[in-house]
């Protein structure tokens, strides 16, 4: 389960358990899911919330992941609770969220670019970076040996260009004054905050392209 995407984490979930495994990925995104079921066909991918995931009454888990996607649930509480329903007991929780922006120095400085076009900007991708609130959610939803840890891994991409375009127009949209923009006027700005973006990526980027430290907190637990 977890944000809109394509469903990267289900696909290697499913190469490692291979043909005698089982996946189901949760999506609340049909677009996406369409994407998806074109490229790993053998998963189970079903439409539906984190608030109430859409397993029958019968059906327990061995393991879930949840990948980058509990701090944009509305309701964290209800999500953590569905999970450890969805478990068997004694079943493995592996959750990750990202650490507060200012732990993520490239990504803190593109923000306070980004601020200076469209004031302040709550990002949403850094909402729920406290470890200990992050442990209590879980432990008040009834999952066992809940453990954090603060982990950082180096990403990398060839053409940076790429990152810097879709990181700016996030912000974008994450942003109040978004909400006034046509789309000519969010282009023009998302194009103003990445040529204003170029001194803060010089020191990530190199002839290989750009790299940068990026830091989330990785829960696991036991239902």
């Amino acid at each position: 389960m977890g944000r809109p995407g394509t469903g990267i984490v289900a696909r290697l979930a499913k190469e490692r358990l291979g043909v005698g495994g089982s996946v189901v990925r949760v999506d609340v995104s049909p677009p996406m899911l369409a994407v998806a079921r074109s490229l790993a066909p053998d998963i189970d991918w079903r439409e539906g919330n984190a608030n109430a995931l859409p397993i029958q009454d019968t059906e327990r888990f061995d393991v879930l992941i949840c990948q980058q996607g509990l701090q944009f649930f509305p309701d964290k509480p209800a999500a953590a609770r569905e999970m450890r329903r969805a478990l068997v007991t004694g079943g493995r929780l592996a959750l990750a969220t990202w650490r507060p922006n200012e732990d993520i120095s490239l990504l803190q400085d593109l923000h306070r670019v980004a601020e200076r076009h469209l004031g302040a900007i709550l990002d949403q991708r850094h909402s729920f970076g406290n470890p200990a609130a992050l442990a209590t959610l879980l432990t008040e939803a009834g999952f066992k040996d809940v453990r954090v840890e603060n982990t950082s891994r180096p990403i990398r991409f060839a053409d940076g260009s790429v990152f810097w375009r879709l990181n700016s127009t996030a912000l974008v949209g994450m942003s109040a004054a978004s909400k006034g923009l046509s789309d000519e006027e969010r282009a023009r700005v998302v194009a103003a905050i990445v040529s204003d973006s170029a001194a803060a990526l010089e020191p990530y980027s190199n002839g290989e392209g750009l790299m940068f430290q990026i830091a989330s907190n990785v829960a696991t637990a036991r239902g």
